[in-house]
């Protein structure tokens, strides 16, 4: 749900003007260090470019290889540095401006497209206040999370609000749990654990029609953070049972199983299956991807057809998201709006070493388009298939699902309650969209309307 395009006000139009006077500056300054010494410019350039090869090669390959990778990618870390020193000098004042120079011009930007928290407030959060509840109920996973739930009280903190909690236990059904309390009455119910969880509550609030609450007891909290609530205020998620704010927003289904934030296959999916994944995450993800993307390896058997009527027959990574995630490398793993009544789906399939650091720098770019193995699009609904059982990481939790894989998208499925003082929007919401700034910043210096709806 987009908001409709405005005039700029004054201020917005000075603070465009500002950036384009500031850009110009640091550019002007830049020019005339480069030309001074082009020599030592073009050795840091080349110097950046191997540090970029170099951390993919540790990434995907394993013993001598990594590590001759890692020695090399320290070694060109420090030469870039010296490069900088021999240039100008680590405390020059030139540098120090141009930095100041950007961060200000970067600063104005955010403001002038609507960035500031006020306007994004205004642009997300768009809900009805709603009463204290009733008759509340909290689900809580006490081992979540590493224990929130027990190390914040939630249990004390539920009765002194007058807030029933239950307590999951080994073997209760979930679905279960949510589904009783609401026949004895529950008028909002709520879950505090990780998005797994949160999803199954989900979908027994949705279709008995009464509103959840979202406390980020679990250990990522993901849904919650593009909720726009405090991921580390845990009991103040509790707020939401007294006068808060009630949004409507989209639930995802695969082959009749919720979720609310997205489904991985091919890559991702096969790493969370190790068992060592939930003890070790990082180590095991990196332990994984020379394997499974290092030379002669082959995409997954995940069959789909792209969004032009293209068929593809494998990838080495599906995404599937209840709302579309943003598209550059600092909002990639964050959505700007849970409204959209639309799936986000990208695949991506990588070759060779080359191929994945092109990929890397047109993410960073913002366009990741423009990489030949990436595919993305919007769809209300989405299918693929494969020869056997597809292992999936769904909200984070591993599963293995027969196909076909049919998903869909439940536009406006849940109503769920944001405490008063949440800031109400996403990561994603704030980041400015790089590709489009030139031309949305030129079209606000001319007081001419953009709009300022929530990047991608």
């Amino acid at each position: 749900m987009d908001m409709p395009a405005r005039r700029p006000t004054g201020w917005r139009r000075a603070a465009a003007i500002t950036v384009f006077l500031l850009l110009a500056a640091v550019l002007v300054e830049t020019l005339v260090r480069i030309v001074a010494n082009p020599l030592l410019a073009l050795v840091g350039l080349a110097l950046l470019v191997f540090a970029l090869l170099v951390f993919w090669t540790a990434l995907t390959r394993s013993g001598v290889w990594r590590w001759t990778a890692l020695v090399a990618l320290a070694a060109a870390i420090v030469a870039f540095f010296v490069t900088i020193y021999l240039r100008e000098g680590i405390v020059s004042l030139s540098v120090i401006a141009r930095l100041a120079g950007l961060a200000a011009a970067f600063g104005l930007a955010r403001y002038a497209l609507g960035r500031d928290v006020r306007t994004l407030r205004d642009q997300t959060t768009a809900g009805r206040p709603v009463r204290a509840a009733g008759a509340g109920v909290l689900i809580m996973n006490m081992k979540s999370g590493g224990g929130k739930a027990e190390r914040f009280n939630l249990e004390d903190e539920c009765r002194a609000r007058g807030v029933e909690p239950i307590v999951l236990q080994r073997g209760d059904d979930l679905l279960q749990l949510a589904g009783d309390a609401i026949d004895r009455g529950a008028d909002v119910v709520g879950m505090a654990g990780g998005d797994g969880s949160q999803a199954l509550v989900a979908r027994v609030a949705a279709e008995r029609g009464v509103p959840m609450v979202v406390v980020p007891a679990g250990t990522r909290n993901h849904f919650a953070m593009d909720l726009g609530l405090d991921r580390d205020d845990v009991v103040g998620a509790l707020d939401a049972y007294e006068d808060a704010v009630e949004r409507r927003i989209d639930l995802a289904e695969v082959n009749g199983r919720t979720f609310v934030n997205n489904v991985s296959l091919g890559l991702y999916a096969t790493i969370v299956r190790s068992p060592e994944y939930r003890d070790a995450k990082i180590e095991t993800a990196l332990a994984a991807l020379p394997e499974m993307l290092g030379p002669g390896t082959r995409p997954f058997d995940l069959r789909f057809t792209g969004p032009d009527g293209t068929p593809y027959d494998g990838a080495h990574v599906i995404q599937v998201s209840n709302d579309p995630y943003g598209q550059t490398v600092t909002s990639i793993a964050s959505r700007p709006r849970l409204d959209t009544g639309t799936l986000g789906v990208f695949a991506l399939e990588i070759p060779d070493a080359p191929g994945a650091t092109r990929f890397l720098a047109d993410l960073a770019a913002g366009a990741p388009d423009r990489y030949p193995g990436y595919v993305s699009w919007e769809t209300s609904s989405f299918e693929l298939t494969s020869d056997a059982p597809v292992p999936v990481g769904l909200d984070g939790e591993s599963l293995e699902l027969d196909p076909p894989l049919v998903f869909s998208s439940r536009p406006g499925a849940l109503r769920v309650r944001l405490p008063g003082h949440a800031i109400g929007y996403s990561p994603a919401a704030r980041r400015v969209r790089l590709g489009s700034l030139p031309g949305d910043l030129w079209r606000i210096c001319l007081g001419r309307p953009v709009d300022l709806g929530a990047s991608r």
